[in-house]
């Protein structure tokens, strides 16, 4: 017969590998989102553009459509916001306050000299109670951090601020 703890132990391997696996469809889903989000924000852009263009000329005929659309200005992350795909333009002001966290620790340290960090240090760093559900959710910000170009993972379990990222903040 089976023990109880093994049966246990058993379900919680199958309910991480369940949290994992939806946490990497989010991420996904996620990504998507992203690339939908702009490709509206450029027909929007497209529509004011050629609206005022019809607008100003008063003859649909002699429309001519010339300069560069003008780029939206990132907005303020709020808690528990989706952490954008870093891209030219951006700064750590669009993330939601715990992933800001995260980057100016591991900025912090690169100007000090102290590298990389692994996820216990970034923990106690952030004040957090040094228990494994703590660890495990800086784990979790800064592995999604890596994946949309925040930060790197330069050994595993070992992350600092992506190069491409310029500057710190």
């Amino acid at each position: 017969m089976p023990s109880v703890l093994g049966l246990l132990e058993e379900r919680e391997v199958a309910a991480r590998q369940r949290v994992e696996s939806l946490r990497e469809e989010l991420d996904r889903l996620v990504a998507e989102l992203e690339k939908a989000e702009a490709a509206r924000n450029r027909l929007v852009i497209a529509k004011e553009t050629v609206s005022q263009v019809l607008s100003e000329s008063g003859d649909p005929n002699e429309v001519e459509v010339s300069g560069a659309a003008r780029p939206i200005a990132p907005k303020p992350a709020a808690p528990h916001s989706v952490v954008p795909v870093r891209r030219e333009g951006l700064d750590d002001s669009v993330l939601s306050p715990d992933y800001q966290r995260i980057m100016h620790v591991l900025a912090d340290r690169e100007r000090s000299g102290e590298g990389s960090a692994i996820c216990r240090q970034l923990a106690d760093a952030l004040g957090l109670e040094l228990v494994p559900a703590k660890i495990e959710g800086v784990r979790s910000k800064a592995k999604r951090l890596v994946v949309r170009g925040w930060l790197v993972e330069d050994t595993p379990g070992s992350f600092s601020v992506a190069a491409s990222r310029g500057g710190g903040s």
